[in-house]
């Protein structure tokens, strides 16, 4: 009976090892996925916002709803 405790044991600490190998492998690819996604979105980032594009931007309203209108905001005596 005592062999088979023994045995019991010995698998135990095999499934251990064997859980923390997984979890390494996991966690290295985890971070390969994250690290590419990152690497997706700054250039997404620089591909649409870099190059100054950003000041061939047309505001169809600016200047045309300003936030403070002098004419709205008077006092009257």
């Amino acid at each position: 009976m005592t062999s088979f405790w023994l045995f019991l044991s010995d698998l135990f600490k095999w499934s251990f090892g064997f859980y923390d190998f997984a979890g390494n492998v996991l966690n290295w690819i985890l971070f390969i996925v994250a690290s590419a996604l990152f690497c997706y979105w700054c250039y997404v980032l620089v591909t649409t916002l870099g190059n100054n594009k950003d000041k061939e931007y047309y505001s169809p309203t600016e200047g045309k709803f300003p936030y403070y209108n002098p004419e709205l905001h008077t006092k009257e005596d």
